[in-house]
């Protein structure tokens, strides 16, 4: 990911409300999101959809990934050769 531009990725929301369509521009050309600021704090950020929804599918993945760990530690796992021979019953009707 390439480095945060604070004049550029850092924004106040006053500047978003005056230039939105700028701000948007800015992150559908770049790619990378604009941290925007209120009080002088981080309040929220704009992302492309495409990097959003490219988030949102790994954080999936990872919880999936979790759900299966816990799964095994718990015992709920199956053998290799088990899921193997009920492919082939299923397989062979």
């Amino acid at each position: 990911m390439p480095r945060l531009k604070p004049s550029r990725d850092i924004q106040p929301v006053t500047a978003f409300r005056a230039n939105a369509a700028q701000f948007i521009e800015q992150v559908r050309e770049t790619g990378e999101p604009v941290i925007l600021t209120q009080h002088g704090r981080s309040a929220a950020v704009l992302l492309d959809v495409d990097a959003y929804e490219s988030l949102m599918d790994e954080l999936a993945l990872l919880r999936d990934v979790r759900m299966a760990e816990e799964q095994v530690a718990a015992g709920k796992g199956l053998s290799h050769a088990a899921v193997a021979r009920t492919l082939r019953s299923r397989l062979a009707r």
